[in-house]
């Protein structure tokens, strides 16, 4: 017969409740106490799986620099998701949102979550101290090994993006990208990368820029995208014939600069983004990107922690390109792409 619950009591000389209490994280204990009795129940190889209980109240955990919602709407969107599968399974819902100078844990005992989702980068102290706690968890946008995780087909999306560069004869494609610490970040650039392999063209390191951590995204992507720019005049080389950037915010930074530098999109540069979101069909031009239902993200993080054995712990939701005038005058020569592409595979093959 396994460790029980009344064996861990005993050996930390408390009663049940007080195990119980400490087990879930729940409030009325002091810091040490719970600290000892969790150490007792890992010590005696208790399976705290067996406190598992309904799911009522979820603590919807967001990074500080995602919290910006106006200038990044993309967890807003994942938000909306996360509380309407909260509402059809009677779960009431909260956010934190904490950055790297924050007790995140002591914040998370005062909501006393019986679940926790993560969304976005966390810094993986954060991460470990958040699997200590033995409650329920979920990552969003995020992915670590044997934790349940719900994100798009990042590596997908980027290849859709560059096949529609290169089936619309663009060969000097340029990648703006964020921290290489966010996991759907770097998913998309190893997608970039790979995209030149497959299609047997060389790659040119010199047009992969990274935006500067310290400034926010508008003016990180704008000034990445000036560095691309000044480095091929620099060079005497031409500009890049398209961009293609992380997220749809720098690739409107992106846009914007092309234009304020002379260049004609999608004439001289094409431009994709990544997430549409709402604001790629209204710049001027319209923004081609790679359309992410980021409401179903966090939908499906709440019905994953809901199931109790689960298929799969790793779900990843498909992506689809939406070409629109940054990438063609008309979008409907993306239709066209597919010829282009399979002449390229052909080329690769014959040399």
């Amino acid at each position: 017969m396994g460790t029980t619950i009344r064996d861990v009591a005993q050996a930390a000389n408390v009663s049940i409740g007080t195990v119980s209490r400490a087990l879930k994280n729940q409030p009325g204990l002091s810091e040490a106490t719970r600290t000892r009795i969790v150490e007792i129940a890992r010590s005696l190889g208790y399976d705290s799986a067996q406190l598992r209980q309904r799911i009522r109240r979820l603590t919807f955990l967001l990074h500080r620099q995602h919290n910006n919602f106006s200038a990044s709407p993309f967890f807003s969107h994942v938000l909306h998701g996360v509380e309407e599968a909260c509402r059809e399974h009677a779960i009431v819902p909260a956010l934190l949102t904490a950055g790297p100078a924050d007790d995140t844990i002591q914040q998370l005992r005062l909501h006393a979550p019986d679940a926790i989702a993560v969304a976005g980068f966390v810094e993986p102290e954060t991460l470990g101290a958040l699997v200590a706690l033995q409650r329920p968890l979920v990552l969003i946008d995020l992915w670590a090994a044997g934790l349940r995780s719900v994100n798009i087909d990042n590596a997908a999306g980027a290849a859709l993006a560059m096949r529609h560069l290169f089936g619309m004869g663009r060969r000097r494609v340029a990648f703006i990208g964020g921290s290489l610490a966010h996991y759907s970040i770097a998913q998309r650039a190893l997608g970039y990368r790979r995209a030149f392999f497959e299609a047997g063209l060389l790659f040119d390191p010199s047009l992969e820029t990274t935006i500067d951590g310290g400034l926010d995204p508008d003016t990180g992507a704008a000034q990445a995208m000036q560095r691309l720019l000044d480095a091929a005049r620099a060079r005497g080389d031409a500009p890049p014939d398209a961009v293609f950037a992380y997220n749809d915010a720098a690739a409107l930074a992106a846009l914007r600069v092309c234009l304020a530098n002379g260049l004609r999109v999608p004439e001289d540069v094409a431009i994709i983004g990544f997430d549409d979101i709402a604001g790629a069909s209204h710049a001027a031009p319209a923004l081609s990107t790679i359309a992410v239902d980021k409401e179903a993200l966090g939908r499906r993080g709440v019905e994953l922690l809901l199931e109790e054995t689960p298929a799969t712990p790793e779900i990843v939701l498909p992506v689809r390109l939406i070409a629109r005038a940054s990438t063609a005058a008309n979008p409907d020569d993306a239709n066209a792409s597919a010829a282009t592409l399979q002449a390229l595979a052909t080329q690769a093959q014959s040399t």
